[in-house]
């Protein structure tokens, strides 16, 4: 069975939990989460990321800590590749894209893409 793309909540917890660098409960995750979802809505999340290994738990009291399982850059890239491969126009998409980023994230980008550069001269 093909399991699901991320939805947009798991994105967001991933993202919570990789913010934090430590364990945490449900409830500290829902606090930092848009609109504050149900306790019951996160609980269910954090479920189906540990059913997905992208997180593991352990217990604390009656509660369960989760601590993020995967690279976090690693897990965003993924799923922005699978988005492009996917277009019909990647060029245009790339372009999208480029003319959404700061200009902090611009410089970024550019390091980066020089960096490769030069490594594969």
């Amino acid at each position: 069975m093909a399991r699901r793309p991320l939805g947009q909540l798991e994105a967001e917890v991933l993202a919570a939990l990789a913010a934090l660098k430590r364990p945490a409960g449900a409830a500290e995750l829902r606090a930092r989460l848009a609109g504050q979802p149900a306790h019951t809505t996160v609980n269910t999340i954090l479920s189906r990321l540990h059913d997905k290994k992208l997180v593991t738990r352990i217990r604390d009291g009656r509660r369960y800590l989760y601590r993020l399982a995967v690279d976090e850059s690693r897990l965003v890239a993924g799923r922005m590749y699978d988005h492009l491969r996917y277009a019909n126009d990647p060029r245009s998409v790339l372009s999208q894209f480029v003319q959404t980023l700061s200009p902090d994230e611009e410089q970024a980008l550019r390091q980066i893409l020089d960096s490769l550069d030069r490594d594969s001269s």
